[in-house]
């Protein structure tokens, strides 16, 4: 009898923690535990590297309500703001968030605190961490979360950037503390703990009791000596590229940032796995796009060029830099390619859709070409952007011999516009614009996402051997033959500012940031 009234209680209990309302934000952890490997790594130059392996296996898990944040400024000469978006009474309501918070397009500024001591109680230190909810790797943590998650994939870096939705699905989970990832960062072998604290302001903010925002873990540094064969090399590199912070099915997608390294298998193309990314069997009667009733349209925008930089190659010198065209308007950017039978030419059609995402109709958009150069392999469509150097009367000096482009979203410009596409298909960057096997490529631009390329190859950055030193501005043009149909034309071209000095052979480079950003 006593043990059954024991059982009794205790099925109680359990059914009263399964309807009691989880805290809003807590932390949890997948062990106290945590073994940490110390790869040594003995080349036979006889120099020896270290890396440390060691992920704290620390979430931050959202409670009834999701946890979204939408960050965004007004221009690139104001600050960054962001809200919560809480629910009160059924209804979304957006809360502004104190000031410090967010400063960048990272996340969270200083969301959690780690201290390490050793086996001896002694600190041997303490790291402030940046919180990113949008975690590529986030799961449902409850069986009685929602089976799937509307927030996008990541946190950018991109310095131009407009908007940012970030969040935790209710009952989801995100990685929330982590320790240095850098070469310098060793810890020797031996006992250690590890505590982690929300830092106050947040738990002030989101309401984080102090014993659902602080966890206390166990680690075991393990020492492991590798030598100089194959195995142990791709040991260390996957290592490297943890602590790098680089995402492997990202990396392995996209070469230097933006540029497109498409080389995948047929049958992992989008349009294998993705009926939406499937053109039609037979090429539409296109008819002039005056024709296509008036609705929701495109609205191609290029962003300043950034990451730009002087490159020297024997007497060549070259300006290479990144460029960003994003979609701003009210419909997706859907280009359809049929290919020539028997050529390496396609002939593009651009499709249109009512409010409810009706398709009503299609222009002629120019054409798409087959890249078949290392690194790319795929369809690229021939009348997207343009990038000129012009001289400071805005004169043509230099032509970018990038004429050429495969849609996909490979960042998040400003998903806090209306119906952005949170979490676009077609961000693998190897499976985005077909094979050369195709007969017909979809390539598509959706709302609020944008398309970079870094220019850093010769043909495609800046030969400026011979451009005389002086003023200069790098013009990145969306549509430049206006063979798209948008909203508007008039916000197609940005403009950035570069100063070309030295002599022929110790070229210099100045560049003016725009408002403080670079």
């Amino acid at each position: 009898m006593a043990v059954t009234a024991v059982g009794m209680a205790a099925a109680g209990m359990g059914v009263a923690n399964a309807a009691a309302a989880p805290p809003p934000l807590a932390l949890t952890m997948a062990t106290q535990n945590v073994l940490a490997e110390r790869y040594v790594y003995q080349g036979e130059d006889g120099q020896q590297e270290v890396s440390l392996n060691l992920d704290l296996g620390v979430y931050a898990i959202a409670g009834k309500n999701a946890l979204e944040i939408r960050a965004k400024r007004a221009s690139y000469a104001k600050p960054i703001t962001a809200e919560q978006i809480v629910v009160k009474n059924g209804k979304k309501t957006a809360v502004r968030l104190p000031a410090g918070m967010v400063t960048g397009w990272g996340g969270l500024k200083n969301f959690t605190t780690v201290v390490l001591k050793n086996a001896a109680g002694k600190q041997v230190g303490s790291y402030q961490n940046d919180f990113c909810p949008n975690a590529y790797e986030s799961v449902r943590t409850r069986r009685d979360a929602p089976a799937q998650t509307p927030y996008p994939r990541g946190c950018s870096d991109a310095p131009f950037n407009l908007g940012a939705v970030w969040g935790i699905q209710a009952g989801w989970n995100a990685p929330v503390a982590s320790l240095p990832r850098s070469e310098s960062f060793d810890l020797a072998e031996g006992k250690y703990t590890a505590t982690v604290t929300v830092n106050k302001k947040y738990r002030d903010h989101f309401k984080i009791t102090a014993k659902s925002g602080t966890l206390k873990l166990n680690i075991t540094v393990k020492t492991i000596t590798v030598t100089d064969d194959e195995e142990s090399a791709a040991a260390v590199a996957q290592v490297r590229a943890a602590r790098a912070g680089d995402d492997p099915a990202r990396a392995a997608a996209v070469g230097e940032h933006g540029e497109h390294a498409g080389q995948g298998d047929p049958e992992l193309q989008i349009s294998a796995y993705k009926p939406g990314f499937r053109p039609p069997a037979k090429r539409p009667k296109a008819v002039a796009a005056s024709r296509i009733a008036k609705g929701p349209r495109p609205d191609l925008r290029s962003l300043p060029a950034w990451g730009i930089s002087l490159s020297q190659e024997g007497r060549k010198s070259y300006v290479n830099f990144g460029a960003t065209v994003w979609n701003a308007g009210t419909s997706p950017l859907l280009v359809d390619g049929f290919r020539r039978t028997g050529t390496e030419l396609m002939d593009a059609y651009q499709y249109f859709f009512d409010a409810k995402g009706k398709e009503v109709g299609s222009v002629a958009a120019g054409t798409m070409e087959w890249d078949a150069r290392e690194g790319h392999r795929h369809w690229h469509f021939t009348d997207f952007a343009q990038y000129n150097l012009l001289k400071a009367n805005k004169k043509v000096a230099v032509r970018s011999g990038k004429e050429a482009f495969c849609l996909a979203n490979t960042d998040a410009v400003d998903y806090t516009i209306p119906n952005a596409k949170w979490r676009p298909d077609n961000t693998d960057l190897s499976s985005s614009c077909g094979q050369n096997t195709a007969v017909a490529v979809r390539e598509v631009l959706d709302i609020g996402g944008g398309d970079t390329y870094s220019q850093d190859r010769p043909g495609q950055s800046f030969d400026i051997t011979s451009v005389p030193n002086g003023t200069y501005y790098i013009e990145v043009k969306a549509n430049p033959s206006n063979k798209l149909a948008e909203l508007s034309t008039k916000n197609n071209t940005a403009l950035r500012k570069i100063v070309i000095g030295g002599t022929a052979t110790a070229r210099t480079l100045k560049v003016p940031s725009v408002y403080g950003l670079d």
